[in-house]
């Protein structure tokens, strides 16, 4: 069985991390295969958004495979901590919407695969954060830097430094998720946000995620010079065009990602 599923339908790619015996944790099998999936969806330009989520309803991910990382000499620990950094950061940089679909505990690495996400959408009985002070190590895939960018320094630090959990209606208060749902409905709530983000040009909305993602860590000239530098993208699209005629046909436009 493989360690990580990928399904695309309907112009939403399914990515599924299959360890749920292990809580979804992250061996240097399934980052490697999660990365090599990963690159596969940056290229496809028929998906228009990704959901990512784990199998079983226990847990979204656990983060790292302790008991592998038991076993490693520091050089593999610090292969393996590179492996799971480069691959939250390949799906931050995806040109895509991402959404995870956090149908359990989101813990460690867990919850750093989350922050990597564009969107969370959380089951009522998740658990979530960053645990890896209490384990003597810190986190290590972008939790330091994600988390603080998310909801201020002074939170930041209180959850890493205490390796504070969150009940999915606490993150949903500090706007980690966006929305906290049945375990049943994660899945559903999730594919409801992508069918509402397709709705839309989808050039738009990757030059919208362009804009935002790199202008958010720049000063407002900077940025607003990304975005300027978005908009030209869109201006030559055969989209922007049916999204006029169609307002002038009073009809739903068809787009086609050209």
């Amino acid at each position: 069985m493989s360690v990580v599923l990928l399904e695309v339908k309907n112009h939403i790619a399914y990515v599924t991390v299959n360890r749920p015996d292990v809580l979804n944790c992250f061996n240097y099998e399934t980052l490697s295969s999660l990365q090599e999936t990963v690159d596969e969806i940056a290229t496809n330009n028929d998906i228009r958004v990704v959901i990512f989520t784990g199998a079983g309803t226990k847990a979204f991910s656990a983060g790292a495979d302790l008991k592998e990382r038991k076993s490693l000499n520091e050089e593999q620990v610090r292969r393996n901590v590179k492996a799971i950094r480069d691959v939250f950061n390949s799906i931050s940089q995806l040109p895509q919407p991402t959404i995870a679909a956090v149908n359990g505990h989101a813990l460690g690495g867990g919850f750093e695969w989350l922050l990597s996400c564009d969107f969370a959408i959380a089951a009522e009985h998740a658990k979530l954060g960053l645990t890896e002070t209490s384990w003597a190590i810190i986190p290590g895939a972008g939790g330091t830097q994600r988390l603080p960018r998310l909801i201020g320094e002074m939170k930041a630090k209180e959850m890493i430094f205490t390796a504070k959990k969150l009940t999915a209606k606490e993150a949903l208060l500090e706007g980690i998720v966006l929305k906290v749902v049945p375990a049943e409905d994660v899945v559903s709530a999730s594919e409801e946000l992508a069918k509402a983000i397709m709705k839309n040009g989808p050039i738009a909305v990757r030059q919208a995620k362009y804009a935002i993602t790199k202008g958010m860590n720049t000063d407002l000239a900077t940025g607003l010079q990304i975005e300027t530098e978005a908009y030209e993208v869109v201006i030559p699209t055969k989209d922007r065009i049916e999204a006029l005629e169609a307002f002038n046909e009073k009809r739903e436009p068809n787009f086609k990602g050209e």
